[in-house]
């Protein structure tokens, strides 16, 4: 264990300081909300607050104390690595805990009702009935939106709305509502499953009410003003284009002041709009009850936010590292089908990706209470990066006049096929704007999104 690189860090949802064990709950707790979360390291002989390095007394009979009590007071058994680390001329005592798959673990003397913690951020939150059940759905491998529900018939999947999705995919059958796992088997007949209701439910308002998309313009930085707002109840797939559509709608909030006249532009990159807001419908923890997804648009920044920690064992490094665990198995199997995700795990990735190469900040990823929000900024800190091909591309567009894919393929000198790969990056982008019918229109032409 490399001390100096623990000292060196703040804490987090993976490392937590104290100064001694004159309490021993408020480490225990840590040592239980490590275990039900992402594990982490308490390292005892730290001052929390300064960092200071104030070592620890009598430092083997500490080691024994401390196994003992966690053995006596933490259900079930966790057995986590101790370990005495010297530093300068006295020591500490550093806990490593790792993701457990006992979850969830508890305070004997608090109970599982109240005794059950999670690590969100560098502070321990005590679990609810919700979150504690997810926890149990984890360890056994099962999702929430796999579970069947008994108390419906396999009618309360409306086929139709199915049906109008995968119209452009294939020709839906009513034997794959059961192979997509909108519906299963429970005790000899077809019921429907919480993502079957969840995404096709005829009765889904009802039984999911805060499964919704609460999305607002702001004026300003904060929420005092209110421009416009729009409530999307329709089903998870239709509310990912309406929520994306509403983006686009005050998508041209920004603008360039020049010698002569005002040029707006697209303040983000579609990839990044679009990636952020299918990660939100497709992680929400749907167990959850009080809040909806809620997409957020200020003059500086677009805030999209679901209810749900990050799924146990991830951290935010793992994410941007594109390391991704599933929330719901259902809801992703579909929209993957649907094209709606394209990789497993590339969503932060190709956000952040899409975001540098706009000349944009990174997005910034954050878990707020029971809640996981990902923020992107509209403030350029550089310049958009663009290869020469796509420079060629850009210059060609430079008149405003408007170019067809055949048109730049002969100004660039690349084929048609390589042209259009070009420009649909570029779109992404948001460096381009297609106007057009539809992506099949032969007639679509391409402009300058914004002055570079």
């Amino acid at each position: 264990m490399d001390l100096l690189d623990l000292l060196k860090r703040p804490e987090g949802k993976t490392l937590e300081f104290k100064r001694d064990l004159s309490s021993p709950n408020g480490a225990l707790r840590t040592l239980v909300a490590f275990a039900n979360t992402a594990g982490g390291t308490l390292l005892i002989g730290v001052e929390d607050a300064t960092r200071h390095v104030r070592g620890v007394r009598d430092p083997l009979d500490l080691e024994e104390r401390l196994a003992s009590l966690i053995s006596d007071s933490i259900v079930p058994r966790l057995v986590p690595d101790l370990e005495i680390l010297p530093w300068r001329r006295m020591h500490l005592l550093a806990v490593q805990v790792y993701p457990s798959p006992g979850r969830p673990h508890y305070l004997k003397g608090e109970g599982i009702e109240s005794g059950v913690y999670v690590r969100v951020g560098s502070t321990n939150r005590r679990a609810d009935r919700e979150l504690i059940d997810e926890l149990g759905r984890f360890a056994r491998g099962e999702t929430f939106d796999e579970q069947a529900m008994p108390e419906l018939d396999s009618e309360a999947v409306d086929f139709r709305a199915a049906s109008e999705s995968f119209a452009s995919v294939r020709k839906l059958r009513r034997g794959d509502l059961e192979t997509l796992h909108l519906v299963t088997t429970y005790q000899g007949g077809k019921v429907p499953t919480v993502g079957g209701v969840l995404l096709f439910g005829k009765d889904r308002a009802r039984l999911f009410p805060d499964a919704w998309v609460q999305a607002g313009r702001f004026d300003g930085s904060d929420k005092s003003r209110i421009r416009d707002q729009i409530a999307i109840r329709s089903p998870l797939p239709n509310a990912a284009e309406a929520a994306i559509a509403f983006v686009r709608k005050h998508g041209e909030l920004g603008a360039e002041i020049g010698a002569v006249r005002r040029k707006d532009r697209w303040n983000l990159p579609p990839v990044a709009v679009r990636e952020a807001i299918i990660n939100a419908l497709v992680h929400t923890d749907y167990a959850q009850r009080g809040a909806p997804i809620r997409l957020s648009i200020f003059d500086d920044r677009l805030e999209v936010e679901n209810p749900g920690l990050l799924l146990f064992g991830l951290t935010l490094s793992d994410l941007q590292q594109g390391i991704s665990k599933l929330r719901n198995r259902v809801i992703g199997r579909v929209f993957h089908e649907l094209g709606l995700i394209e990789q497993w795990g590339s969503g932060i990735q190709r956000m952040t990706t899409a975001c540098v190469d706009a000349g944009l900040a990174p997005p910034v990823l954050e878990e707020i209470g029971t809640r996981f929000r990902v923020t992107l900024r509209f403030a350029r800190s550089g310049t958009p990066v663009v290869d020469a091909v796509d420079q060629a591309i850009l210059d060609a567009l430079a008149d405003k006049k408007g170019r067809s894919t055949h048109e730049l393929s002969q100004a660039v000198g690349l084929t048609s096929r390589g042209t259009r790969t070009r420009l649909v990056k570029l779109v992404e982008r948001g460096l381009v704007r297609e106007v057009g019918t539809s992506p099949q229109d032969p007639r679509r032409r391409y402009f300058l999104a914004r002055s570079l």
